[in-house]
């Protein structure tokens, strides 16, 4: 008997802009393609890359586009809110692809990671080059991100991000370079895995928790806690964290010198916030290492940010503060995810 084709796995794609969407003067054009404005929709952009169609039965999901510099909670929340509308009104959806500007993706991969309430993969994707450029890495990017949300090893992952044949985990992976294609790294675990043209291949799969079995959600929330970050240098006197805490931050998030150390001023106005109720965190701003919580933050109520980066650890306690005002709770949600 004739054997029956292969049935390609159903992947929802929502575009939100950037430049994997953006179309530039000519192929030359990959850096000021932004300034002419001509982006793509979800639509356009899964018609421009017909190659899609021998991969998976794609359905793109009409969603708003922007620059990802602009993104933040609102579209967070409208993100999680529109995968559940995808999982809803797609039969057997296999996986969901989002399409991402760089800039601010590794953020929006963590807190969709933390608080998504689908249990399909969710795989987030952009470019470094827009898709009219010569050597536009858009195409390969977005066809590679379909197959890896299809891909069965890809579920309980948490949401990943695949970007020049990688595929990185969304807490531990920060984009590095301006314009390379190899911008997006993992510093100290490495990637899960890779595409390549024969398979999707796992190699690792992170141990912390991620959605949708956590106990945050964003869907309904009017706000997220305001979460500040301190970025140290020499000389830092502490006013911008005297600021945050004036401007009503409920937590701050400490991007102190390596191993995890503010100035001494810094320290100070870091103790007077907690004195005044505001939770604090102590991150790194090299980018990569664990930040120990030494006797010394013991003493001042700070608690440590363990790997995460501190636009990472600013997510993660933003979180926390919409489940929790108490300092051991948030130590061991840091601890957890």
């Amino acid at each position: 008997m004739p054997q029956s084709a292969p049935t390609r796995p159903r992947i929802a794609f929502i575009g939100t802009g950037g430049t994997m969407a953006s179309l530039g003067r000519d192929g030359l054009d990959i850096q000021d393609y932004g300034a002419l404005g001509q982006v793509m929709d979800a639509a356009t952009i899964v018609a421009r890359v017909p190659e899609l169609a021998r991969v998976a039965e794609v359905f793109p999901r009409p969603h708003s586009t922007v620059i990802s510099s602009r993104i933040g909670f609102r579209d967070w929340q409208a993100l999680a809110r529109e995968c559940d509308r995808a999982v809803a009104e797609i039969p057997d959806l296999a996986g969901i692809v989002i399409g991402h500007g760089t800039s601010t993706m590794e953020e929006t991969a963590y807190v969709l990671s933390l608080s998504l309430k689908v249990a399909v993969p969710v795989v987030m994707v952009g470019a470094q080059r827009p898709a009219s450029a010569l050597s536009s890495d858009m195409g390969m990017n977005l066809v590679n991100a379909v197959r890896v949300a299809g891909s069965p090893e890809a579920r309980g992952l948490g949401v990943l991000l695949l970007l020049n044949d990688e595929i990185h985990a969304a807490r531990d992976v920060s984009k590095t370079s301006t314009w390379r294609l190899q911008t997006f790294r993992t510093p100290d675990f490495g990637v899960l895995g890779q595409a390549d043209g024969d398979c999707v291949a796992f190699y690792r799969r992170p141990l912390r928790r991620v959605a949708p079995d956590t106990e945050f959600d964003i869907r309904d929330l009017a706000a997220l806690p305001r979460v500040d970050i301190a970025y140290s240098h020499a000389d830092a006197d502490g006013t911008a964290i005297r600021a945050f805490v004036a401007a009503g931050a409920r937590g701050i998030v400490s991007a102190g010198f390596a191993p995890g150390s503010p100035t001494p001023a810094e320290a100070d106005a870091l103790a007077d916030a907690v004195e005044q109720g505001v939770m604090v965190v102590q991150s790194t701003r090299v980018g990569s290492g664990r930040v120990v919580r030494t006797q010394k933050m013991h003493a001042r109520g700070i608690l440590a940010a363990d790997n995460l980066t501190p636009q990472k650890a600013r997510i993660l306690l933003a979180l926390a503060l919409t489940v929790t005002d108490d300092p051991a709770e948030v130590e061991r949600i840091f601890a957890t995810y």
